[in-house]
């Protein structure tokens, strides 16, 4: 195929609503330097993070759910990014990509170059927690192309279609990053919030893998489908969970919403439970009683920066077709406002994935 000079890309000009996003066909293809490869893009997933960056919602000023202000930013925000630091505008977002390598950099092998590849978004620095996340510090997947470390394009070998591969690599591997770091292991109850959502629903299936008993929390409407992909049982997102289950029933809990369940989920883990969190999308301000973490001998742990097994594991999982895509809806990259909307009226189970 042959590279043209410019491509298709969204670019982030700044914090606030849609019209901070700028759809543009004159934006220069970038050149893979040492150790990197050039992708075209085919597939890139939409993510809670794509919009929590765009309005702002990851500055500590900000103590609303990631709802809130999504269509027209959030008023006093920030400009942190994932990392803390100071974001750099324009941004070419999206933490998925599915494509295939075109080009490679110096001292990367040139037969890499017509591989079928998932990015892996978090690119790991030479020392622990020294990382860039991909369409956040770097350029992500709302692209053409894009231009990622070679040891974070990642083969993959699956029948599955470019859309599906692409509901992966986020929502998956924020997934089975927490169920990693939480240790979960076969025959445990574990809770996971959110089930209906990309990180949930990919939460379901991993634990599940696992041989992990799956107690979910989502909208009765989506309950059927969340306990086809491995809930044992669906409860409301609002339910009461200790007059369900009492204070000594779960031995582990993956959060991805936060808000006000927060204190409730760690009353109904056992004594020693571990609670992994990857997101706050009902809310990042909670009540913590320290008397049941320490009296209760809980872990809390925060969940982000993968662990370097994670992926690759998660790729063999495809390949044996352990764990299967959810994909909602597909838009064109194009039409990402209208795709980032129907995100936000959180109606869907899965992903919703843009081609290009």
């Amino acid at each position: 195929m042959t590279i043209t000079a410019n491509m298709r890309a969204v670019l982030l000009t700044g914090h606030g609503g849609y019209d901070m996003l700028d759809v543009r066909d004159d934006v220069h293809v970038p050149i893979p330097r040492a150790h990197e490869v050039l992708i075209r893009v085919a597939a890139a997933g939409v993510n809670n993070t794509d919009i929590n960056t765009r309005i702002g919602w990851y500055s500590k000023s900000v103590a609303e759910a990631t709802d809130a202000g999504a269509a027209s930013g959030i008023d006093g925000a920030g400009d942190d990014g994932w990392s803390g630091a100071a974001f750099q505008f324009p941004r070419i977002q999206g933490a998925d990509a599915c494509g295939r390598i075109e080009a490679v950099g110096d001292d990367v092998d040139p037969a890499r170059i017509g591989e079928r590849v998932l990015v892996e978004p978090v690119f790991r620095g030479p020392r622990a927690f020294d990382i860039l996340y991909f369409g956040s510090e770097v350029d992500g997947g709302f692209a053409d192309y894009t231009c990622v470390p070679s040891m974070h394009a990642h083969r993959v070998v699956s029948k599955l279609s470019d859309i599906e591969l692409a509901s992966f690599p986020c929502a998956y591997g924020t997934a089975e990053n927490i169920l990693t770091r939480i240790n979960v292991q076969a025959g445990e109850r574990v809770l996971i919030t959110g089930a209906s959502g990309g990180v949930g629903s990919a939460a379901v299936q991993l634990a599940k893998r696992r041989g992990a008993e799956v107690i979910a929390l989502a909208a009765d409407a989506k309950a059927e489908i969340v306990r086809s992909l491995g809930a044992s049982r669906v409860v409301p997102r609002d339910a009461n969970l200790e007059a369900l289950f009492g204070q000594e029933y779960f031995d582990a809990a993956v959060d991805i919403v936060g808000g006000s369940q927060f204190g409730a989920i760690l009353n109904v883990l056992k004594r020693g439970g571990r609670y992994g969190v990857s997101g706050a999308i009902s809310g990042p301000i909670v009540d913590l009683d320290l008397r049941t973490l320490y009296l209760k001998d809980l872990r809390l742990i925060g969940c982000t920066v993968l662990e370097p097994d994670v992926f690759p594991n998660l790729v063999s999982y495809i390949e044996r077709g352990e764990i299967r895509p959810v994909v909602a809806a597909t838009y064109d990259l194009s039409d990402i406002v209208k795709a980032q909307e129907a995100f936000l009226t959180k109606q869907h189970v899965g992903k919703i994935v843009l081609s290009l």
